[in-house]
């Protein structure tokens, strides 16, 4: 599947929220996923401020004080940032 094939209306994001442990997404076919800040580690260390201040865009979510995003596609397929670590995990 290609991006193109992926990014549809159906899984544009409408909402999303952080808290201290996870990342919300409500999709617009009204699906609803969340990962752990740990897979994001620019999310974990970050003041929740900057979690919060989200811009919304097609196919994924960007945090414009942070300069960083995630992509819808990337939160279903369970892709992790580089360097991510669950915690509690030696590295």
């Amino acid at each position: 599947m290609t991006s193109l094939e992926f990014e549809t209306e159906a899984v544009r994001p409408v909402e999303a929220h952080c808290d201290d442990t996870h990342v919300f997404v409500t999709l617009a076919d009204g699906r609803q996923i969340s990962a752990p800040l740990w897979w994001y580690p620019f999310l974990q260390n970050a003041a929740a401020k900057d979690r919060n201040h989200i811009e919304l865009q097609f196919s994924g979510i960007w945090w414009t004080a942070l300069d960083e995003g995630i992509s819808v596609k990337g939160l279903l397929m369970g892709w992790k940032a580089p360097g991510a670590k669950m915690p509690g995990i030696a590295a």
